[in-house]
């Protein structure tokens, strides 16, 4: 009553309560006797220890506690409680435990350890009844706490070490082994900045993890147990591979982890039993792993019966909220489910996969039938109604426990599947490649079942949140894969006594593509078909559709274009991701080039209609368009003059407002819920128009003055990040028009860009934003774009403009030579090295001087990329000084500053001895150079010594261990060197030998090249 009557004046003063319970802790030590306190004292702590217990586990207080006053109370309840106190021990371990959770009270290092002194005294002088609030009260201790727990690790970790005893596969109880695995995972926990544990603790810790993995459940442990234990594992291990930065390379610790992470993806998973072995080993063909499929006749407590399934499923509701094991605390959620309707449709749509159909777009129409006919899954509705009535196999707290259940299993496969992402991290592509039959599907062989993989949970698993992991984890392997991928080939027939590799890795990228656009129109949450589409778009980008039967594409295009008016943004960005690499991979390919020229209206009703998405913007985005093209008055049946759908939608969310005033999502983007389609849409969009003029340019010039528009008007822009994209439009549409023009090209002239059109073209740029931009933008990098759109200016193009835009352009890029960015400067640099070759340009003195002294300045950066891109330009400098000294003759020599020659003479030999992507052009130039110099030059004192340091620097650089690509064009210098007749190379009487050596060299050279 006193200390309500205490507490009633202040109520919210912060950490009030705390600092009362404080003074009473320091009175009970003030009183004689309090070393052994009697009975009466130890019932006052009791009640204290209580009211603290229960003011941690009620209401948050309106102001939290000081860490110092938690700390304060914590190590003085343990200076009151001696360790033959074995109730109060428990008790003021429970304190510890709750107090350090609730408040999330990080403990300085004097209290921790004090703190951790008397738990690992309590550990070994308390009864074993005492030991799981101890260790739990250890675990809320050393989270995030490691490297300041280092002097106790041989008590915890050591041989003999608490820990490592009580996590033994021996012990018995279960609760207790589970609190030991418990606060050894939160002891790996990294801290950065901070040691980590020696390896000799951490191997430790792998194998106890390990072991816990590898154990079965026996009958005498709950499941809820059972799956809290593997949940600690697991996140001990995912800290010891990220925090600790494990890297896995013995074959025996690699195949052992993966094994029991494989067998923990399917934990609880219904429907499905799989038996391990102890290890997997790397193979090139699948392994053979056991499947037993649970029978419904079985009638044990632990196992789900399909019956169970089906009555959680009648609420027809997805329950949200994520399971995990967050910081110390063991949480747990109501579960993930999917509905009936989305379980029968995977039901259907797998049979209609595996039917006979060849045609994709036909197969794909029957899942749409199948997905949105009522009459196909009436049976199945009336069944599960019957089934989930009154009259069901348990009650509703039964029916609530096995809930929780499947939510604690649930959250067992996504922490294998976070554990197997960090797995992928640590070890390298080439050994994780040996085990890709155990994790990725492989076409089934005729009369053998189909093996379970990451796919069987992303088709099977009822947790959308689940389904998402393994989706992450597929897209993992698949990242970085091409060079995996490339050896595989089916596009010829093999008609061979075995199955050639190549084959098999066929047969897998084709069960991929099938099983993902399998999941793809049976998902119904927005998170997972986001990830299903981020997985295909991995998959398209590594895999070799040249060396594959051709239609693997055209399904991925068919059931995508849907989505791309999904209400979800998300699902939307993720869907023009994908239809990016479908136009980016090993551009151009015919199959992608036919599907760009389908009318703009196919395949869009024909596949994935289960899925909602906005049909009324989609039908307003295709009749607005045309004014942006060409018009649109052909007759009807013509489609080749139709423009090409994914052009025309791209350029729609680019330019034109959005139709709806809201979507589901937008609450993810509240500052573009104006004007305009979401700003991730619309940079998207930009991307895979950029990807379509690189790849299909002959396919994209229809519309060359169109696109320059649209990039004007994102170049207009407030937004930095629009600029970019559209500045990278720009250079796209510029790169392709030079790609056109080049010498070799085989496009026929009245097939090319017209020149006129290109002259329009860059008119409207420079007459745009593009100088404003380049001149005032605060943005390196959208200057560093605009500087590289700049210089892909078709040569006959410049030409042909104003003087004053010409004047414009070079002024431009010779001030931007001086900026402090890197970035702008290197690119400005590059941008003078192509101008410096315009014919038109080239011929004037004072351009290429003025162009020389930019470049040899910045040939002196501090940044090594602005070095390598001055000595480019520098080489294409020198160049431009042969052709005019072959075309114009002595005329321009003599123009031509001989003070300015020895500059670049002397940096051009400096350069050389820089690294090697500088060196590779600094000798292009220094050969060039020794070959314009006339006699004069030659006679002058000041350039006899740079020249011989020149010439040292040319055979010093091919008898040098530098790349073949320098020593190949330090040879290629020394050839030019001996073209100028006036180089007194035979009075030092040398020529011979180094002719001789330089031959020997080069032919060296050649043989390796």
């Amino acid at each position: 009553m006193a200390a309500v009557a205490v507490a009633g004046p202040e109520p919210e003063e912060p950490g009030g309560s705390f600092r009362r319970y404080l003074a009473r802790l320091g009175a009970l030590r003030s009183q004689p006797g309090a070393e052994r306190p009697d009975g009466g004292r130890r019932t006052e702590l009791h009640l204290l220890f209580d009211q603290l217990i229960s003011e941690s586990c009620g209401p948050a207080p309106a102001a939290a506690p000081s860490p110092q006053d938690v700390c304060a109370v914590l190590v003085q309840a343990c200076q009151l409680v001696h360790l033959d106190q074995e109730h109060l021990v428990s008790k003021v371990c429970q304190l510890i435990h709750h107090l350090l959770n609730r408040f999330q009270v990080m403990v300085d290092e004097q209290n921790l350890n004090f703190l951790l002194s008397y738990c690992i005294s309590a550990l070994k002088q308390c009864s074993s009844w005492t030991h799981v609030e101890i260790l739990q009260a250890l675990a809320a201790l050393v989270y995030n706490n490691g490297p300041k727990c280092q002097k106790y690790l041989p008590d915890l970790l050591g041989k003999t070490g608490l820990l490592v005893q009580f996590s033994d596969s021996a012990q018995p109880d279960v609760e207790l082994r589970r609190a030991a695995v418990r606060s050894m995972a939160n002891l790996c926990l990294s801290v950065p900045g901070q040691p980590y544990l020696d390896e000799l603790y951490r191997s430790v810790c792998f194998q106890t993890f390990l072991s816990v993995l590898q154990s079965s459940k026996t009958s005498d442990v709950d499941d809820i147990t059972f799956c809290m234990l593997l949940q600690n594992a697991l996140k001990g291990i995912q800290s010891l591979l990220n925090g600790g930065k494990m890297k896995l390379m013995q074959t025996d610790q690699i195949g052992s982890l993966l094994a029991v992470l494989k067998k923990c993806m399917f934990h609880g998973l219904p429907g499905l039993s799989i038996e391990m072995p102890a290890a997997l080993y790397p193979a090139p063909l699948p392994q053979y792993d056991k499947r037993s499929p649970i029978k419904q006749e079985q009638s044990e407590p632990a196992t789900f019966k399909q019956t169970g399934n089906r009555r959680k499923k009648s609420k027809g509701k997805q329950k949200k909220g994520d399971f995990g094991e967050e910081g110390r605390e063991d949480l747990g959620d109501a579960g993930n489910e999917l509905v009936l309707g989305a379980d029968m449709l995977k039901l259907h749509v797998g049979d209609v996969q595996n039917s006979p159909c060849s045609d994709p777009r036909s197969r794909a129409s029957d899942v749409a039938h199948v997905s949105a006919g009522k009459d196909h899954l009436s049976s199945h509705y009336t069944t599960w109604k019957r089934i989930s009535s009154s009259e069901s196999e348990y009650s509703d707290a039964e029916g609530g426990i096995q809930s929780k259940v499947r939510s604690y299993q649930a959250s067992v496969r996504q922490g294998a599947l976070a554990c197997f992402l960090s797995a992928i991290k640590s070890m390298e592509k080439r050994v994780l490649y040996g085990y890709w039959s155990a994790f990725v599907p492989d076409a089934p062989g005729i009369g053998s079942p189909q093996s379970v993989s990451l796919m069987t949970i992303a088709l099977k698993d009822p947790s959308p949140k689940t389904r998402a992991c393994a989706l992450q984890v597929l897209s993992a392997i698949l990242e970085g894969s091409k060079q995996f991928l490339s050896v595989a080939e089916d596009a010829n027939d093999h008609k061979r006594a075995f199955t050639p590799f190549s084959v098999t890795l066929a047969s897998s990228i084709r069960e991929l593509h099938r099983c993902l656009l399998l999941a793809l129109v049976a998902e119904s949450s927005s998170q997972t078909l986001t990830q299903i589409v981020k997985c295909l778009a991995n998959l398209v980008s590594n895999a070799p559709y040249s060396r594959l039967k051709p239609g693997l594409l055209t399904r991925v295009w068919n059931q995508i274009k849907p989505y791309v008016c999904h209400k979800d943004v998300n699902v939307r960005v993720s869907s023009l991701t994908l239809l990016g690499a479908i136009v980016s991979v090993q551009a151009p390919l015919p199959e992608v080039q036919l599907l760009l020229q389908q009318p703009s209206s196919s395949g869009l009703n024909n596949s994935g209609s289960a899925t909602p998405h906005r049909f009324n913007s989609s039908e307003q985005w295709r009749k607005a368009l045309p004014s942006e093209g060409e018009p649109q008055d052909n007759p009807a049946g013509c489609t080749s003059s139709e423009p090409c759908w994914l052009l025309r939608l791209c350029v729609s969310i680019i330019v034109l407002p959005r139709e709806d005033s809201c979507s589901d999502s937008d609450a993810n983007f509240p500052s573009f819920s104006s004007v305009y389609e979401p700003c991730p849409l619309r940079l998207e969009s930009l991307q895979v128009l950029a990807l379509l003029v690189k790849g299909y340019f002959s396919m994209a010039q229809s519309y060359f003055l169109e696109l320059g528009e649209v990039a004007c008007r994102c170049m207009e822009e407030m937004d930095p990040s629009i600029q970019l994209h559209g500045a990278k439009l720009l250079e796209e549409l510029g790169t392709g028009v030079l790609q056109q023009y080049k010498p070799d090209s085989a496009i026929a002239p009245d097939q090319k860009v017209p020149v006129s059109l290109v002259v329009t073209f860059w008119t409207m740029m420079l007459n745009g934003p593009l100088p404003g931009i380049l001149q005032n933008s605060p943005h390196a990098t959208l200057q560093t774009s605009a500087c590289d759109a700049l210089s892909s200016i078709l040569p006959e193009a410049f030409t042909s403009l104003q003087n004053d835009q010409q004047i414009l352009c070079v002024t431009l890029l010779l001030g931007l030579n001086h900026s402090e960015n890197p970035l702008v400067k290197a690119a400005a640099a590059r941008a003078l090295g192509v101008y410096i070759l315009f014919s038109c340009l080239r011929q004037d003195v004072m351009f290429v001087a003025d162009t020389a002294n930019a470049i040899l300045n910045s040939l002196h950066d501090k940044s090594p990329n602005v070095r390598a891109k001055a000595a480019w330009s520098l080489g294409n400098l020198t160049d431009t000084l042969i052709i005019n000294m072959e075309t114009m003759g002595q005329s321009f020599q003599e123009e031509f500053s001989d003070l300015l020659l020895l500059k670049m003479l002397r940096s051009a030999t400096e350069a050389s001895k820089d690294r090697d992507k500088v060196k590779s052009n600094a000798v292009r130039a220094l050969g060039n150079v020794l070959h314009f110099l006339q006699p004069y030059h030659i006679a002058n004192p000041r350039f006899r010594e740079a020249i011989e340091e020149s010439l040292q620097a040319l055979i010093s650089t091919v008898q040098s261990e530098a790349t073949m690509k320098v020593r190949w064009n330090a040879c290629y210098a020394l050839g030019n060197v001996f073209k100028n007749p006036a180089l007194p190379l035979g009075e030092r009487g040398s020529l011979d030998h180094t002719s001789i050596q330089c031959a020997f060299l080069s032919s060296e050279v050649l043989q390796e090249f």
